[in-house]
């Protein structure tokens, strides 16, 4: 097949789930045989107009990014214009989009008409808008703010509603968009996303990675990889992890990622007085994130909103890591799997240190249980969450709709 994926992030620099899930999608594809273009806009850190990604095309518009009129301008011309050319020389069979503009640029095009169409929905754009930013007192910004989500809004609705099908990583997002833009339930696929278990796995020696990262040995570590983002709950984590210090005292708490709410984090944990016992690693890079995971003796997933999946989740799992996670979104699928006793009761501070330290004292620190446990999380990552089974219900997704074309 000859496949064009639509986005509005870019596979020249995987950082988040949505352009990992994008990354992956993309190169499983090229190497399972098919031709796989992706059209993306050219962002600051682009410095050409496209080039080739492990076997992926990424062909890149300009775009002038000021709300409202320039940048919808340049999403029905620029976006537009490219898809129509790269058509003319590919002649597409499917075109997966992954976020809303870009594709409403190629579905506005008479290219894509007839070509069956796909939307891949990590979450709602305009919700995921919503808890990153606030609206400010002034009202200029107020205005702004509110334009900004009813475009995203306005714009989902239209791609959704104009794509033939729509792919979903988890049973959330799938009442999520049965709810707010009333998708009937027969457009939907549910494929959830994997892991990679051949970098994710297992490590037999956890003191050696931890020297290797400056991690103390005597320590019991806690682990949390998130952007420092308003959804994520870190403060909720960070002031659990206060509780957890007042009654343990060799233990740490790891926190890898970057956001704007870097320096309001570190000032809290100095606040309470948990500054020398909370490290900020910033971004983890790729060829790192591994040792973390099989370095530390559990993961904790603290997000107060909008967890659409949790590919850090299956990534600990994989490493054979035990996670404990809210009772939010997908991460009560995936833990599903392991266990009600892998949930916290909510997703305040008080549930999570009363959780962390019902398993510190009880199987965390038990080697024998705790062995067993690390084994059915690998088992888990295996049986649910491979990415090849997931390429394998895409693949079977397009085959199906082109037969019934």
């Amino acid at each position: 097949m000859n496949i064009l994926f639509v986005a509005d992030v870019s596979i020249a620099s995987v950082t988040s789930g949505s352009e990992k899930v994008l990354y992956e999608q993309c190169a499983c594809l090229v190497r399972r045989g098919h031709e796989v273009h992706l059209l993306t806009r050219r962002l600051p850190f682009h410095t050409s107009l496209g080039e080739t990604i492990d076997g992926v095309k990424e062909w890149r518009y300009g775009f002038r990014k000021k709300l409202p009129y320039p940048f919808l301008r340049s999403i029905f011309s620029d976006c537009r214009h490219s898809f129509s050319s790269i058509q003319k020389n590919s002649s597409f069979h499917i075109i997966n989009f992954h976020q809303p503009f870009s594709a409403l640029g190629v579905l506005s095009s008479r290219a894509s008409y007839g070509i069956p169409t796909f939307y891949t929905c990590h979450s709602l754009s305009f919700q995921e808008y919503a808890s990153q930013f606030s609206p400010l007192t002034n009202s200029k910004d107020w205005v702004f703010y509110r334009m900004e989500l009813l475009g995203r809004k306005l714009a989902e609705k239209a791609a959704l509603r104009k794509s033939d099908h729509i792919l979903v990583l988890s049973e959330y997002t799938r009442e999520k968009l049965e709810k707010v833009y009333k998708v009937s339930p027969a457009k939907i696929t549910v494929i959830p996303a994997g892991v990679d278990l051949n970098r994710f796995r297992p490590h037999e020696d956890k003191q050696f990675l931890r020297n290797r990262l400056g991690i103390p040995n005597s320590h019991f570590t806690l682990l949390t990889v998130r952007n420092l983002e308003p959804r994520m709950g870190l403060e909720n984590l960070i002031l659990a992890f206060k509780k957890i210090l007042d009654t343990k005292t060799h233990v740490c708490l790891i926190v890898g990622g970057e956001g704007p709410l870097s320096q309001d984090l570190k000032n809290l944990a100095t606040e309470v007085g948990a500054e020398d016992s909370v490290k900020f690693t910033g971004y983890i890079a790729d060829e790192k994130l591994p040792h973390y995971y099989q370095m530390a003796d559990l993961f904790i997933l603290p997000t107060k909103e909008l967890e659409g999946f949790g590919l850090v989740t299956v990534e600990a799992l994989a490493s054979g890591l035990p996670v404990l996670g809210t009772p939010v979104g997908g991460t009560k699928e995936i833990l599903a799997h392991m266990g009600p006793e892998f949930l916290f009761s909510d997703v305040t501070p008080d549930s999570m240190a009363r959780l962390i330290l019902e398993s510190m004292q009880g199987w965390a620190t038990n080697p024998e249980i705790y062995n067993e446990i690390s084994r059915k999380c690998r088992k888990v990552a295996e049986n649910h969450f491979s990415w090849d089974a997931h390429i394998t219900m895409l693949e079977n997704l397009y085959h199906i709709t082109l037969q019934q074309a």
